[in-house]
């Protein structure tokens, strides 16, 4: 969870009267994605968060599973995701299970005529390409390159994009994304070890407050359909909140590397964690210091996970022909490790300017129409040389 913030003006004491210039009352909301049992926010707005004055057809937004099952490594082109001007039309699913959807996107304008809640998931963002503004009912938070944007479910938002290239990699979890439990004290700050702290993280910083009536369109997705809710006011009246749910921001570029003089295991790049998947942050970073270490990975088998890397920049001594963009899967049940000759070819090695994200996944993922759209098949036997 994110520490303890607040921003605006908010009353003494929670859940007793607040009342505007005009002595009418400010409407307080609960905000939790867990009930009332965790963490939680409270809002206070011009108007009450229930003023909902119409609402559109849905429509179905589910992914298209193209194959249920698969017992081989796969590779897709993230870059040839085709960029497209509307943000939530430019998000691509292309691997989902019952825990999370992994997802690209390539938008090319801001949010303009609507907003957007997704009810279903957290959505964790990661900014491979561009930069801008996420503005939330919480306030804004400015954004750039190798930014996480972890955002709570329920949370109404817009983006507003510095420019037309865009490139995004989206996690959709159906639970909570929290720091890793190892990394926190019982009383919830990140410890020493933790390879980030609570002055890595950005929370909203600039509150502007909306008092307007109208037709407001917030586009909200719930079980793979997207509702239009009409409301008869800004989504963001908010004039103060305080609490422990809310959007935060964090950048891969203030991710602390735990180094060894042996290779260390992929837990050590840890950065998030969530029910069944864990995501972690590759940096650069020294190598190994034993005087014969080996820097390359070491093989190993997946028995209980699918991993999922997604590559950002710089040089992966343990992979060929890798690309911007990338995507690796390798599925749980077969082993996995460095491309024939890279083993030898990392001895001696000094340091690494590799980035990448990582999504380990303790259950099955399935492919989409959209993955196998941008496959390169000949990775799977790009082990056989």
């Amino acid at each position: 969870m994110p520490h303890y913030h607040k921003l605006g003006v908010i009353p003494h004491k929670r859940h007793t009267q607040f009342r505007k210039a005009d002595g009418s009352l400010y409407s307080e909301q609960l905000f939790s994605t867990e009930g009332f049992s965790n963490d939680y926010s409270l809002l206070y707005h011009f108007h009450p968060p229930t003023n909902i004055i119409g609402v559109d057809d849905p429509v179905n937004v589910a992914p298209l599973v193209a194959e249920e099952k698969m017992l081989r490594h796969r590779c897709f082109e993230g870059f040839h995701v085709k960029p497209e001007p509307d943000f939530l039309a430019s998000r691509k699913p292309v691997l989902v299970n019952s825990d999370c959807h992994i997802v690209l996107a390539a938008p090319q304008q801001s949010m303009t005529g609507y907003f957007y809640k997704n009810a279903d998931a957290d959505e964790m963002i990661f900014v491979h390409e561009g930069s801008g503004k996420l503005k939330t009912m919480y306030g804004n938070l400015d954004f750039s390159y190798g930014d996480y944007l972890v955002i709570p479910r329920g949370t109404i938002y817009q983006i507003e994009f510095a420019a037309g290239n865009n490139r995004l990699f989206i996690v959709e979890s159906f639970s909570p994304i929290r720091y890793p439990k190892r990394y926190m004290s019982k009383y919830g700050q990140l410890l020493e070890h933790s390879p980030f702290c609570e002055r890595d993280i950005r929370a909203p910083h600039e509150l502007l407050s909306f008092d307007q009536k109208g037709d407001f369109l917030i586009k909200t997705k719930k079980k793979g359909m997207m509702y239009g809710l009409h409301y008869g006011h800004h989504p963001f009246d908010v004039v103060g909140w305080d609490g422990c749910c809310y959007p935060f921001a964090f950048s891969i570029h203030d991710f602390e590397p735990i180094t060894g003089r042996v290779h260390q295991p992929p837990p050590v790049h840890q950065t998030f964690e969530a029910h069944n998947f864990v995501v972690c942050s590759f940096v650069p970073r020294l190598y190994d210091y034993h005087p014969e270490a080996i820097p390359a990975p070491y093989n190993h088998s997946n028995i209980d996970s699918d991993e999922v890397l997604y590559y950002v920049d710089g040089d992966f001594m343990s992979r060929k022909n890798v690309t911007r963009g990338m995507i690796t899967l390798h599925p749980a049940g077969i082993p996995h490790g460095p491309h024939p000759g890279a083993v030898e070819k990392s001895i001696g090695k000094k340091d690494t300017a590799e980035l990448a994200v990582m999504v380990d996944t303790f259950h099955p993922l399935q492919l989409t129409v959209d993955a196998l759209s941008i496959e390169n098949k000949d990775y799977t036997m790009s082990w056989a040389e």
